[in-house]
Formats: C-alpha cells, sequence, structure tokens
C-alpha cells in the first residue's frame, strides 16, 4: 500500500529531511559522547571503586564497549523494519528510546549504594542504548540520502555525519562546564547532568523529525510492491561482499575517533597527568573544525563523488598516524591536545562521505540493512578500540608507537575499501 505524505502539509523538502536527520544524529551521538567522556573519566570510581585505577579503567571501558556490540543486533532489527514497514516511523522509536536510556543513566545510584548491581544497571542502559543506535544513524542517512536531489546526495548525506560534532561539541562543553565544580561536588551531583539533559534534548529531536515525511523511494518501492519479505536475508544473499566492504569503509571513521578522541582523552588525564578540562577544551575545537568541514566535504562529493573523498581522507591518517603520536608522546598540554585534534580532523573526511557512499552501494529493498550492518558491525569492533589501546600500550610498555601502528592499520583499511566501494556502487536512487 503506498505511503502518502501528511495531509495537512505539502510534500517534506529534501532541507527539513536533512534537518530531521541531523537532530536525531545530534541527540544519538552526544548520548554517545557522553557516556565516552564518562566512561574516560567518571565511571571507573563511580562503578568499579574496588578494582584498582587501571583494572578500573579497563571495566569503564569494557561497558563502553557494549554499546557497540549491541549496536548489529539493532542495525539487524531495525533495518528489517525500515526496510519492510518504512524509513521515518523506525527514526521516530529509535530517537525515544536513545534519549530516554540516557536520561536514566544519569538517575542510576552508584556502587556505593548499591553494590554490584550498579555496574549491572550501567551495562544494561548501555546495551539497549546500543541498540536503540544500531538503528539511527543509518535509518537518518538512508532517508536523507533518499530525499536528496541527485546533484546534493553529498552536501544532503553529511548532515547525519553533522550530528556527530554537534554532539561532541554539546558533550564535551557540558562536561567542561561540570568539570569546574569542585571535585566532591563533581563526584557526587555533577556527572549526572549530562545525562539527564537527554530528557529535554530528546523532546526537541523528537518534534522536528516528527515533521519529515516517508521517503519517495520508499514509497515507490511499495507501490510496486518490491518489498523484500526478509531484508536481511536478501542482503546476505546479494550482497554479502558490499557488506563486507562496508564494514571496511567505515572503520577508520568510527575506530579512530575512539582512538585519537576518547582514548586520548584518557590517555592525557591518566597517563600524561594532564588537567581533563584541558583535554575536553581541545576535543570541542576539534568537533567545532569537523562542523566547519562536513559542508565542504559534502560539496566536494557532490563534485567528484563520496569515493575519492572517503580515500583522501583514509590516506591522510596514513600518513599523519606517527606525526600525531610523536606529539601525543611529548606529554605536554599542548603536545597531547595538537595530537588529538589532528587526528580527530583527519579520520573525520572518511567519515564526511560514509553516508552517502553506503547509501549508494545497496538496493532499495535491502538499504537501511545493509547500510546499518556495514555502519554498525564496524562500529562493534570500534567500541574496543579504547580497551585494545589501553592494554597495548601496557603491553609495550608505554610505546605510543604501537598506537600510531593502529591508526595507521586503520586508515589503510578504509582506503583500500573505498577503491572497492566506488566499483561496488548501485545507483537507482
Amino acid at each position: 500500500m503506498q505511503r502518502t505524505a501528511h495531509p495537512q502539509r505539502p510534500e517534506t523538502s529534501p532541507r527539513t529531511v536533512a534537518l530531521g536527520a541531523f537532530a536525531g544524529t545530534a541527540l544519538e551521538w552526544y548520548d554517545y559522547y557522553i557516556y565516552g567522556t564518562a566512561a574516560a573519566l567518571v565511571f571507573d570510581g563511580q562503578f568499579f571503586p574496588e578494582l584498582s585505577p587501571f583494572a578500573g579503567t579497563m571495566a569503564s571501558f569494557a561497558t563502553f564497549g557494549v554499546g557497540f556490540v549491541a549496536r548489529p543486533l539493532g542495525a539487524a532489527v531495525f533495518g528489517h523494519l525500515g526496510d519492510r514497514y518504512g524509513r521515518r516511523r523506525i527514526l521516530m522509536v529509535t530517537v525515544v528510546l536513545i534519549g530516554a536510556v540516557t536520561g536514566c543513566i544519569g538517575l542510576l545510584p552508584t556502587y556505593a549504594q548499591i553494590g554490584v548491581a550498579a555496574p549491572i544497571l550501567l551495562a544494561t542502559l548501555r546495551l539497549l542504548q546500543g541498540i536503540s543506535v544500531g538503528g539511527e544513524w543509518s535509518g537518518a542517512a538512508t532517508l536523507a540520502i533518499e530525499h536528496a536531489p541527485k546533484e546534493k546526495r553529498g552536501i544532503y548525506g553529511v548532515m547525519p555525519q553533522m550530528g556527530s560534532p554537534v554532539g561532541s561539541l554539546t558533550a564535551t562543553a557540558v562536561f567542561a562546564l561540570v568539570s569546574t565544580l569542585p571535585d566532591a561536588q563533581f563526584d557526587s551531583w555533577g556527572w549526572r547532568v549530562p545525562f539527564l539533559l537527554g530528557f529535554p534534548l530528546l523532546l526537541v529531536a523528537l518534534w522536528v523529525r516528527s515533521r519529515v515525511d516517508e521517503s519517495p523511494v520508499f514509497r515507490e518501492m511499495m507501490t510496486q510492491q518490491r518489498a523484500a519479505k526478509r531484508p536481511l536475508v536478501e542482503l546476505v544473499r546479494t550482497s554479502g561482499r558490499r557488506l563486507v566492504v562496508g564494514i571496511a569503509v567505515s572503520f577508520v571513521g568510527i575506530g579512530g575517533y575512539y582512538l585519537c578522541g576518547t582514548y586520548l582523552v584518557n590517555y592525557g588525564s591518566d597517563t600524561a597527568g594532564i588537567d581533563r578540562t584541558a583535554l575536553l577544551n581541545a576535543a570541542t575545537l576539534a568537533s567545532f573544525i569537523n562542523l566547519c568541514l562536513y559542508p565542504l566535504f559534502g560539496r566536494i562529493a557532490d563534485r567528484v563523488g563520496p569515493g575519492p573523498v572517503a580515500v583522501w581522507g583514509a590516506a591522510a591518517s596514513a600518513v599523519a598516524a606517527f606525526p600525531i603520536f610523536w606529539l601525543v608522546g611529548l606529554g605536554s598540554t599542548v603536545g597531547v591536545a595538537a595530537g588529538l585534534i589532528a587526528g580527530v580532523v583527519l579520520v573525520s573526511i572518511s567519515y564526511a562521505a560514509c553516508g552517502q557512499l553506503l547509501s549508494e552501494m545497496f538496493t532499495s529493498e535491502v538499504r537501511y540493512s545493509g547500510v546499518g550492518l556495514s555502519y554498525n558491525v564496524s562500529g562493534a569492533i570500534s567500541g574496543f578500540v579504547p580497551l585494545a589501546a589501553t592494554a597495548l600500550l601496557a603491553a609495550t610498555g608505554q610505546n605510543l608507537w604501537a598506537i600510531a601502528v593502529m591508526l595507521c592499520v586503520f586508515s589503510l583499511i578504509t582506503l583500500f575499501a573505498a577503491v572497492a566501494a566506488k566499483r561496488l556502487r548501485v545507483v537507482e536512487l
């Protein structure tokens, strides 16, 4: 049955759709970034006080990784529903779940209050957050691309990615603000404030997204009765190779960020002894730079295609990997901050092209599922990057060159995958 636009208003413009995609992903990444920051700075003491500082950090980052493990499950479930019943209605569900779970983390009692139940509840909420995020970004990217004019897929497709720096800017700014509290107040209630803000931000994102109509591509697919009955099975049967390439395409943009962003905040604070406010300010500046650059990369993608943009970004990250961690190895506030900023900005170039590149690799019948699984399987692997980097640094006697090799490998994986993705494009939007 054909889906129709809301009768009370004209067909949604691509700009309104892009704004809806941006609003939801901004909330998504705000939620994820405050969790990553709290995992680096707070959760070890609040939820794992019985462990040593090193073990507490490892446990904290492990709960961070749990959300990423859940993301492929969310991608499979919400991708199936989105390909069967529509992109828009599923995105309304995911944005509500994300905001509600984040607010509930701010209400959690700590280990000192309820003992071992506290980290169990934290991991459970993180799991639910990961499931909901598994269907959010991919649906937003699919909806934006399917609404966009052919000649503007790059700029509209980058809008979900712009939610990432805005979410990061908001998250780091809020954490920087509450970090100015005296330590006793920050440990008691200050760290909860960023999570509790998830409730009002949810209402804003929900209102914006409610103004978006269903994708015209999906409506046409339903009119022609082309919807796959089992999208996930169809995806694996017909597009298995594309799925593998899509996972690799996403890798440096996600894993590289959590290496250069989340991990370096923890390294700078715990190992280099740098004031955490200075590190959060550096992360804020990196996000602001990305926010300014993403529209530029989107317009470049409209001229040359998303593949070259992804290749250039991956190449730049590979070349800069060792200089970045040489700066970090200086141990100074300026050196660590400069390495963090350079790393986050460079890995984000490939990420800017990710939405369009993935969307154009899959047919409309399995697009939501294909984009979601590509992105979120990569995210599931990437979620353990801070944990792996912490363990690797300890195993190599605090040798940062080992971490530089990690970033270089991530970059080369994405570079070769982006070249392959260009040959596997299915342009039928």
